[in-house]
């Protein structure tokens, strides 16, 4: 049986989502524990990657399970979720385990992901680790006029890391906006894909609109250009989260 498998974490320590041979990765941490569990070998198959730093309060990834003895077959899901959290370190945590038909495939079948980015004004000793500092004079109001450019574009080359193996540019966004909540701001951008390290390098080049470095009619500019080297710099991997990430109803069990 196939399985979804629900994750969060704190990306801080490890070299990003995939497996690297360089460096620990959440994926690597994820199928031990569960081959160790199972007393088999896993691979699990994510619904993206994450960069180095970057973290997830949500993260989505697809196993399959075969003849157990857990607790008998199909698993026990609850089970296999706390023998699963008792396992794996502190900053990684299971949330979930959901049935899925034997065709479902945690990347190929999202149908929207949702991204924030947080950022403070101020020395918060709280969100050193977890928000980018910015000028308090960043101008957040041109910067959601810059975002709203964004919903009428679908070509997001100049946003994408160089040389990447995908076959489209093409993202269709629905929503990308700056929200106070308490101490920080937060850039909400919801697509139905996202390019290598295109979240950060949007938020960078707001940034810069914000700071007035250049204008509105720039960042679309930008935008038309298709050119990496035109866009500002990533922002810090570690403002980024992966928050939520959304499957049609059909891949599930009922």
């Amino acid at each position: 049986m196939r399985y979804f498998i629900y994750i969060s974490y704190a990306g801080t320590n490890y070299c990003g989502w995939q497996v690297q041979p360089n460096g620990v990765s959440i994926q690597e941490m994820v199928e031990k524990a569960l081959s160790t569990i199972l007393q088999y070998e896993v691979n699990i198959v994510g619904a993206g990657r994450t960069d180095a730093g970057v973290h997830a309060r949500l993260m989505v990834a697809h196993f399959d399970a075969y003849n157990l003895n857990l607790t008998g077959f199909p698993i026990d899901r609850q089970n296999l979720t706390a023998k699963l959290n008792s396992l794996l370190p502190k900053d990684i945590a299971v949330q979930r385990i959901v049935p899925v038909i034997p065709e479902a495939h945690a990347r190929f079948d999202a149908v929207s992901r949702t991204y924030e980015y947080w950022v403070t004004c101020c020395k918060n000793p709280f969100l050193n680790d977890w928000a980018a500092r910015v000028r308090s004079d960043i101008d957040f109001g041109k910067m959601n006029q810059a975002a709203e450019i964004l919903l009428h574009h679908s070509d997001f080359t100049s946003f994408s890391k160089l040389h990447t193996d995908v076959k489209t540019n093409n993202c269709n966004i629905a929503y990308a906006k700056w929200i106070q909540n308490d101490e920080k701001w937060v850039f909400c951008i919801q697509a139905d894909r996202f390019l290598r390290n295109m979240v950060r390098a949007i938020v960078g080049t707001l940034f810069e609109v914000g700071n007035g470095k250049i204008s509105i009619e720039d960042f679309e500019t930008i935008i038309r250009a298709k050119d990496r080297c035109k866009a500002g710099t990533s922002a810090p991997a570690k403002g980024l989260y992966l928050v939520d990430v959304l499957y049609p109803a059909t891949v599930f069990e009922v």
